[in-house]
């Protein structure tokens, strides 16, 4: 058997928690990759709403095990926070939910580390979500990072205290940032007692060992193609690889191994935070797309920055995934628009691009638009896709035309049940 992935294509929230939601019946395991609490998947079904960070979104789908991979950073006081939320719909967490040892652990001090790092940065702040994961994958990354399977260590308690005392020091080198620690550092080690109570698995054997029995596997992103740390719109990106690569190193899942890749984008485009976004609407359109999709961050709930959609990204996007079919996510939102615009190619110091450019943030971009005709009906009550307007059809095949990957699903509102398969 071979892993499917499922990521997002833009800048995250896509609509990825709802489509794995839709998706997980297929499958025995979900597995999330990379990321960590910065994510917010949202589900929605029978009249509930909700948000996800660190469990993965299958969870809610009984007979389905949800991996938490070893490319996933974990707060436990968050991840505490989430399964009591979950409590009232009696989930069997320790037969539906593991944990990889080899994933690391968010410290209280390193979302001080964080905060005081974006604080310094003032006006050149990244947008971070404040929740640790830069200064967590940097500890990774740096070979001193706390992980999961230490917490079964008998020296646990020295790894913390060396980890802390390191973090500690760089603290102390930020002028006026004050903080207490004692009372965030007890939460911290109380919330480690519910980790514990699941089972922590070496998730690389564990997954392969699935594959060979035949086991059908989702891979879960988080963020968004453009927030990868390598293939993003650095600096303004994410701490991990977002893109189809990162499954292998965040799962221990070998090349050959990857199946079908299912990319999710917005029928328009959305970014939180700083950053470049060539097709943001600084204007009443935007606010107009910001206020009917509800664009504000389900982590954070900052508002999002809107724009229309942009083939050039989607395109480079498609590319470095190797997407093979796309799900497109809000079409009902555009339904209040007599006519929607679509970026074919960037213009750039007067010459016609159709490559994403190394660097957009430094360059004069104009986003050069197509238009066509709207829809200028509501989508929400559609079940079926042969009965959406023929408008609403031109645009899908317009895209699926110029992106050259077929659009298998559409989704017309936030419930499950709300969701058109071609």
């Amino acid at each position: 058997m071979k892993v499917d992935v499922l990521l997002g294509l833009q800048w995250g929230d896509e609509g990825k928690g709802k489509i794995v939601d839709v998706f997980t019946p297929k499958y025995d395991i979900i597995a999330r990759f990379q990321g960590g609490p910065n994510a917010g998947h949202t589900l929605e079904f029978e009249g509930i709403k909700h948000v996800l960070h660190t469990i993965p979104s299958g969870i809610f789908r009984e007979n389905v095990i949800n991996l938490v991979g070893n490319g996933v950073v974990i707060d436990p006081i968050i991840f505490k926070g989430e399964l009591e939320k979950l409590a009232p719909f009696n989930i069997d967490f320790k037969k539906r939910l593991f944990i990889s040892k080899k994933a690391h652990l968010i410290l209280p001090t390193h979302k001080l580390l964080d905060a005081a790092s974006e604080t310094l940065k003032g006006k050149n702040k990244i947008g971070s979500t404040l929740k640790g994961i830069g200064p967590t994958y940097m500890d990774k990354t740096g070979r001193n990072g706390l992980r999961v399977g230490d917490l079964y260590s008998p020296n646990f308690k020295e790894k913390y205290q060396n980890l802390m005392d390191k973090h500690i020091g760089i603290l102390s080198h930020y002028d006026d940032f004050e903080y207490d620690l004692t009372s965030l550092e007890k939460e911290w080690m109380d919330s480690l007692e519910v980790i514990k109570s699941l089972d922590a698995v070496d998730s690389e054997h564990f997954l392969n060992t699935a594959i060979l029995s035949g086991k059908k596997i989702l891979a879960e992103g988080a963020q968004g193609t453009m927030l990868d740390i390598d293939f993003g719109t650095y600096p303004f990106v994410t701490s991990s690889n977002t893109v189809t690569a990162g499954t292998c190193t965040g799962l221990g899942i070998a090349p050959n191994k990857i199946g079908e890749v299912i990319g999710i984008f917005k029928a328009y485009c959305t970014r939180v935070g700083s950053g470049p976004f060539p097709t943001e609407l600084l204007d009443e359109v935007g606010e107009q797309i910001r206020q009917e999709g509800r664009e504000f961050g389900s982590t954070t709930g900052r508002p999002r920055r809107c724009g229309w959609i942009d083939l050039v990204q989607l395109k480079y996007a498609i590319m470095v995934n190797g997407v093979t079919e796309l799900s497109m996510m809000k079409a009902d939102i555009l339904s209040i628009f007599d006519s929607i615009k679509i970026c074919t190619h960037y213009e750039i110091d007067g010459h016609k691009v159709t490559e994403f450019p190394y660097d957009v943030n430094d360059v004069v971009l104009v986003p050069i638009y197509i238009e066509m005709a709207g829809w200028k009906e509501d989508l929400t009550k559609l079940r079926r896709y042969e009965d959406a307007p023929q408008e609403l059809k031109n645009y899908v095949l317009y895209l699926e035309k110029e992106l050259n990957v077929p659009i298998t699903l559409v989704s017309v509102g936030p419930d499950r049940e709300q969701t058109l398969l071609k």
